[in-house]
């Protein structure tokens, strides 16, 4: 992809690949869910977990899988209000770009 990824719009999509599993998802997985959209690594990754587990978005939890601890993080109550306000934020964000790469005239 072409554009820049900033903080705000990955921790916007972490958060909202990680609600779609209410009893909370793995890092591996994350990364694989998050490359559907964009290009990132797991060393881009981990960092916007931990920047979002001390904001209080996340919780994480380990649960053993195939005899080794597997780290669990799951979207808290402020995660989901944070989710919502970037969702409302996108749509108006991604509105006024479309007006502008497609002429659209302003209501």
């Amino acid at each position: 992809m072409v554009f820049n990824t900033g903080a705000a719009l990955l921790d916007a999509i972490v958060l909202a690949v990680v609600s779609l599993d209410a009893g909370g998802t793995y890092g591996y997985k994350i990364t694989q869910d998050v490359r559907q959209v964009i290009d990132i690594s797991e060393s881009t990754l981990y960092p916007v977990l931990r920047r979002l587990l001390k904001d209080g978005c996340l919780e994480v939890y380990d649960m053993e899988f195939g005899g080794r601890n597997r780290r669990y993080y799951k979207i808290t109550h402020a995660g989901c209000a944070q989710l919502n306000l970037y969702r409302s934020e996108w749509k108006i964000y991604a509105e006024k770009i479309n007006k502008i790469f497609y002429g659209e005239k302003k209501a």
